[in-house]
């Protein structure tokens, strides 16, 4: 919930002006109000993502946006289960499970997160509950955010042998739990405190496929982050 008009209009115009080339992946989130204004003004290859949806299409809901409207605005993405959805909102693994399921049934691409304190360090349940029991699962419309909560906005980050670790841990359970096709093709993204020094030393994990970017997405150190390469 952060930014105005003219900084959504400075972060997209500088954006357009990065010289992306395509071969990162580069989707943003800006908040539901300025939706439609950036999916107008934003060039290939960047897209835009809506930061939640609610689980129906329609109703009774006010305040709610639905992921049938998030389609028919030609938004493609969204994100559901971020931990601030969860820890402040009451997004449990059930009502993001909905969610899940009903962006996909809309064509609408998922980046779903899962998280975890320094309590819990279990991330299985919800990737159970919120991810691999709603197919079609297929790596073409659902990317997987992982968020070590005891990282985000703290400027702590997991070393990059953790997060690796953690990433080869998922990957394997989507093979065990779905398919081994789906687990090696399943962009697997790291989010929890990523800025521009930290994601070269993140970036050549091999299994981490990218990141989710909080903060340092309203800064110019964003364009860097965009541009960082695997290897």
């Amino acid at each position: 919930m952060n930014g105005s008009q003219s900084l959504v209009k400075q972060i997209v115009d500088q954006l357009n002006n990065a010289n992306l080339d395509g071969t990162n992946e580069v989707v943003i989130a800006p908040p539901a109000i300025y939706l439609l204004d950036v999916s107008r003004n934003i060039k290939p290859p960047v897209e835009v993502a809506a930061q939640n949806s609610y689980t129906v299409n329609s109703g009774a809901y006010t305040g709610e946006i639905s992921p049938e409207q998030i389609k028919d605005a030609g938004i493609p993405w969204v994100i559901l289960g971020h931990s601030e959805r969860r820890s402040l909102f009451g997004d449990s693994d059930k009502i993001v499970a909905d969610k899940v399921k009903a962006a996909l049934a809309v064509g609408l691409k998922v980046i779903a997160c899962i998280g975890e304190t320094l309590e819990e360090r279990d991330w299985r349940g919800r990737l159970e509950v919120s991810i691999a029991l709603h197919p079609p699962l297929t790596p073409r419309n659902i990317v997987v955010a992982y968020e070590p909560v005891w990282a985000i906005g703290t400027g702590k980050v997991a070393t990059a042998q953790q997060a690796q670790d953690v990433h080869h841990d998922l990957r394997k359970w989507l093979g065990q739990r779905v398919s081994q096709p789906v687990a090696d093709a399943t962009r697997i993204i790291y989010g929890g405190s990523v800025n521009a020094k930290n994601c070269t030393e993140l970036a050549p994990g091999a299994d981490i496929d990218g990141f989710l970017v909080g903060g340092a997405s309203l800064k110019p150190e964003f364009i860097d982050i965009c541009k960082c390469k695997k290897n």
